[in-house]
């Protein structure tokens, strides 16, 4: 049995689906609270659904019973539910995960996290750290996936990133690479971490095959759509002013994301790649995709 966390996110969700249509025995700690949609979406699939909270000693001690792998895939930064904070689930709650999950006899244990390359100094950064520590000092199996920008969190309209009208905010000046991953393959590298041996006690940078600046991105989907796009910049300052004034450490991480980006975050994927052999989806690869299917709802 694996043990998925964080699995009503887009990329809990994703790493579920592709386990079981391996017929590999999944659980998930799901809240009830929990979108009724996804939750139905993993039981559909076959996922044995446990009612839980990360924040609940009690009961991530019994969901880790009887399973031999633990995924961490949560975060309270993007879907946050009342009581979900930095402190509770990114950093307390995926602390008692490890301890629980070492105690249990369990058998390795993948985190998915953010690069190490980003070094604003903010509580989420600092509590992803703060589980690796743990993760290494138990001596537990593990396998970190420390994964770059998601193409459709970033590369899309949640972040004004609006292909289908042709507008684009960019942080910073847009000069700065950044090794844009599919959200896809990232699930895909989580899943057969899993069953290799070249991933055991490993900590891997997840990104995509290339390191482009966002304005490089910007012309492969204009050179894509065959149109032009308008492209508004948020100058580096405002976003160190943001990130000064975030009145929380979930606001301030994501001025840290933002402002990281305005910054760079290239990955080397060789290293990766030799242990967890490939094909990774490319920039242009995804813009095709959107836009034939935003064309295709219109």
């Amino acid at each position: 049995m694996i043990l998925v966390v964080g699995a009503t996110g887009l990329l809990g969700q994703e790493i579920c689906r592709r386990l079981r249509e391996h017929g590999v025995p999944v659980r998930a700690l799901v809240r009830p609270t929990a979108n009724p949609e996804r939750l139905n979406s993993l039981r559909e699939i076959g996922v044995e659904l446990f009612g839980g909270d990360l924040k609940n000693i009690d009961s991530v001690s019994a969901a880790c019973h009887d399973v031999h792998t633990v995924v961490n895939a949560a975060s309270s930064v993007f879907s946050r539910q009342a009581g979900d904070s930095v402190e509770s689930v990114d950093w307390g709650g995926s602390l008692s995960l490890v301890r629980f999950a070492r105690v249990l006899g369990v058998d390795r244990f993948v985190y998915i996290t953010v690069p190490h390359e980003l070094h604003c100094d903010c509580e989420l950064f600092k509590a992803k750290n703060d589980v690796i520590r743990e993760l290494k000092y138990h001596a537990m199996p593990y396998t970190i996936l420390s994964t770059n920008y998601f193409m459709e969190v970033w590369l899309s309209s949640t972040c004004e990133f609006d292909a289908m009208n042709r507008t684009v905010t960019i942080f910073g000046a847009g000069t700065a690479p950044v090794a844009w991953v599919s959200r896809s393959d990232v699930a895909e590298i989580a899943v057969r971490s899993l069953d290799s041996a070249a991933a055991l006690n490993q900590d891997l940078n997840v990104g995509g095959p290339e390191n482009l600046s966002p304005l490089e991105v910007v012309r492969i989907f204009e050179e894509v759509s065959g149109q032009r796009y308008s492209v508004t910049h948020i100058p580096e300052s405002r976003l160190e002013a943001d990130f000064r004034a975030a009145k929380d450490p979930s606001e301030r991480a994501i001025a840290a994301f933002k402002l990281e980006y305005a910054r760079g975050c290239p990955m080397d994927m060789s290293e990766t790649l030799g242990r967890i052999p490939m094909e990774l989806t490319s920039v242009r690869t995804y813009a095709g995709r959107l836009l034939a299917s935003k064309t295709a709802a219109v």
